[in-house]
């Protein structure tokens, strides 16, 4: 059955009207996110946006994209969604959800729509995102570690993008304490990647959480990693980066971080390993040099008042 505009949906689904239409503008082929942002500015939440002529849609975001809005949807299309959210530990967040992270609304380009799994009210929790290099050194791995938990203890969640590496060791540490973690990925929340992170990402969903901006079905894609980025940037006060070579995805994480108003922190290394060279570049730019994580929480403006309110 076609449903347009706000439909009814089945007694027995798990996906309200008010979802469904949310969660079929975030799997809509062609539909990137300015178009989506137009649409949402000109038109108001999705339901509108479905309930509205196809030659006003057609002014903002072209004849193909109206025209695949104007058919509306099937139910038979929100059924993996529907078996997905079977599990009370699994839940869909959008934009008018007052759970949605508050953090992400004044960041660039906040998704319409989070998929969540494991403990959603971390996405309000005060947090640290602690990112670096894959290939991390022995002592980058135990610097990612203590500084997170140290963070963690202090009532901060670490976030960070369940890699290999820095990102893993990240979780380790945030996890130990009360802070906890959130890991944020470029896949749909059904799948797993790295598959060797397995057991970590089944940890963080039952002591943490796992969040993604993509449908469920969504493979690893590199092009998918600076959305991801931007989640983990959006999400925290500030973002650490604690090892990086001059080629890492963790600048790219900072630099957003940094054109979000976020503050940049940076662990030095030697000048003769490669995975210290982007943390050398970062703190010449003007990134905080941090030896201890009570250097990241002296320059965290208001820390105090928002883990005290969070307690």
């Amino acid at each position: 059955m076609s449903l347009h505009g706000a439909p009814e949906t089945q007694p027995h689904m798990r996906i309200s009207a008010e979802l469904a239409p949310w969660l079929v503008l975030n799997q809509m082929p062609g539909l990137d996110s300015q178009s989506l942002r137009l649409l949402l500015t000109t038109f108001g939440p999705p339901d509108q946006i479905f309930a509205t002529p196809t030659y006003a849609l057609q002014r903002v975001v072209g004849s193909a994209i109206a025209a695949i809005i104007a058919r509306g949807w099937s139910e038979e299309e929100l059924v993996p969604i529907e078996a997905w959210l079977v599990d009370p530990n699994n839940h869909i967040i959008t934009l008018s959800d007052p759970d949605y992270p508050q953090a992400l609304l004044s960041a660039f380009d906040p998704p319409m729509l989070l998929y969540v799994k494991g403990r959603r009210e971390l996405l309000n929790r005060p947090a640290l995102a602690v990112v670096g290099s894959r290939n991390a050194t022995s002592q980058g791995l135990g610097n990612a570690e203590a500084f997170s938990r140290a963070a963690s203890a202090a009532g901060l969640c670490i976030v960070s993008g369940m890699a290999q590496g820095i990102d893993a060791a990240a979780h380790a540490g945030g996890l130990r304490e009360r802070g906890s973690s959130i890991g944020v990925v470029g896949t749909g929340l059904d799948k797993i990647y790295p598959v060797v992170n397995r057991k970590l990402a089944h940890q963080l969903a039952q002591e943490g959480a796992l969040i993604s901006e993509f449908p469920l079905g969504t493979p690893p894609l590199a092009e998918n990693l600076s959305c991801r980025n931007r989640l983990i940037s959006g999400l925290s006060l500030g973002c650490l980066v604690v090892e990086a070579s001059l080629r890492s995805g963790a600048l790219i994480a900072a630099r957003m971080a940094l054109e979000s108003g976020r503050d940049v922190f940076a662990i030095p290394g030697s000048i003769h390993t490669p995975q210290a060279k982007g943390c050398h570049r970062l703190i010449k730019q003007g990134a905080k040099l941090v030896e201890c994580a009570q250097d990241i929480f002296e320059e965290l403006e208001g820390l105090e008042g928002l883990l005290e309110s969070h307690n």
